[in-house]
């Protein structure tokens, strides 16, 4: 498959592909005579795999590293064995921020909400009043 073939079917651009691929992301692919990439049809496996892995909230290093440890290991796991460790723990780590952020973002909603609900409109204003419900306080400590 040629570079355009292979960003189309993952939905990535040619941007993205070739920076993958200069990243370690993406094997580097066989040439034609005439210099063309020409990729086999695991690499649209693979974009997908890191794309996937991107939406989970893993950053390019991490699953660099997955995508090394999966091959190290030897990829695909036999029916009725465990997952791999370091995915194992890289998901262990992962999961923890992201209820830490959703810890976070459900006390801003609520912090937000309860400003709406008391009508604050100048920021100023509301830092003054007794009934504000933003925590000017202890932000400034």
């Amino acid at each position: 498959m040629r570079s355009g073939q292979v960003a189309a079917a993952a939905g990535v651009n040619l941007q993205t592909l070739r920076y993958y691929e200069r990243r370690g992301l993406l094997p580097a692919p066989d040439r034609t005579l005439g210099g063309h990439r020409v990729y086999p049809p695991e690499a649209v496996t693979r974009l997908r795999v890191i794309k996937v892995a991107q939406r989970l909230g893993f950053t390019l290093t991490e699953i660099t590293d997955l995508l090394a440890a999966g091959h190290h290991h030897g990829g695909r796991r036999p029916a009725g064995t465990s997952i791999k460790p370091g995915l194992q723990a890289q998901a262990a780590s992962k999961l923890a921020d992201v209820e830490a952020r959703i810890a976070d973002l459900t006390v801003i909603a609520e912090t937000l909400r309860s400003a709406l609900a008391v009508g604050c409109d100048d920021l100023a204003d509301c830092a003054t009043a007794p009934e504000c419900p933003l925590p000017f306080a202890e932000l400034a400590h």
